[in-house]
Formats: C-alpha cells, sequence, structure tokens
C-alpha cells in the first residue's frame, strides 16, 4: 500500500506542477503565457520578467514530470522546492501562513510533500 500511496501522492502533486508550468509557458489550461505571466511577474519586481517565466514554467514543467514519473525524484523535488520558495519569498511570505490571506501555507504544504517523498524514495512504481 506504500507504493501506492506515493504513486498518488507524486502524480497528484507533480502533474500539477507541470500543468502550472504549461500555463506559464504555453498558455494551456486557462494561463497567461510567457508573455502575460512575464508581465506580471515584472510588476511584481521580478525582471526581465519574460525570462523569470520561462525559468518558471520550465521548473515547474520539468519537476513535476520528473517527480510524477519517479525518475530522479530529488531534482524533480528540488525544482518544487525551489519554485515555491521563490513564491513564498516574492508573494506569499509578505501575507502571513494563511492562505486564506494569499500566505505561505499551500507553497509549504508544497515542499513538505516534495521533501518528504525525495527522503523517503519514490516507491517501487516508477516510469523507468
Amino acid at each position: 500500500m506504500m507504493n501506492l500511496g506515493l504513486l498518488v501522492i507524486r502524480l497528484i502533486i507533480g502533474l500539477t506542477f507541470a500543468g502550472h508550468g504549461t500555463q506559464k509557458l504555453f498558455g494551456w489550461f486557462g494561463g497567461h503565457g510567457l508573455k502575460g505571466t512575464g508581465g506580471w511577474l515584472e510588476s511584481i519586481g521580478l525582471k526581465p520578467g519574460v525570462l523569470m517565466a520561462f525559468l518558471a514554467g520550465l521548473g515547474e514543467l520539468l519537476g513535476g514530470l520528473l517527480f510524477a514519473a519517479g525518475v530522479w525524484t530529488p531534482i524533480g523535488a528540488a525544482l518544487i522546492v525551489i519554485t515555491m520558495l521563490i513564491a513564498i519569498f516574492t508573494v506569499h511570505g509578505k501575507n502571513g501562513y494563511w492562505v486564506t490571506q494569499n500566505g505561505f501555507e499551500y507553497n509549504l504544504a508544497l515542499i513538505a510533500i516534495a521533501v518528504g517523498v525525495a527522503l523517503i524514495g519514490p516507491g517501487a512504481w516508477v516510469l523507468l
């Protein structure tokens, strides 16, 4: 059952991150693409915005796919953690802990999941 539990965690978290990456990179799933995301990033002081959007999207897409597949799980988890830390330090941290106030609660939960899976391993059911 542990392997099934790890698979569920990896698939949901990893594919969700990959989806967020495609929102930034390609505008899929209601995202704003590089130009729209880049404009928003510049508005909060992250410049150059399009490059930052590309890096964030790439980190989310690659990190999410690696995490979901259970391939190079520590690298996938690290990309997820880095993305969430940047989100905390640039957007959510100043708002306190609770997500109801746009705080970092959700980001921290995702970091804990990524680190926890990286520490115990992806389980037996991996892509390769």
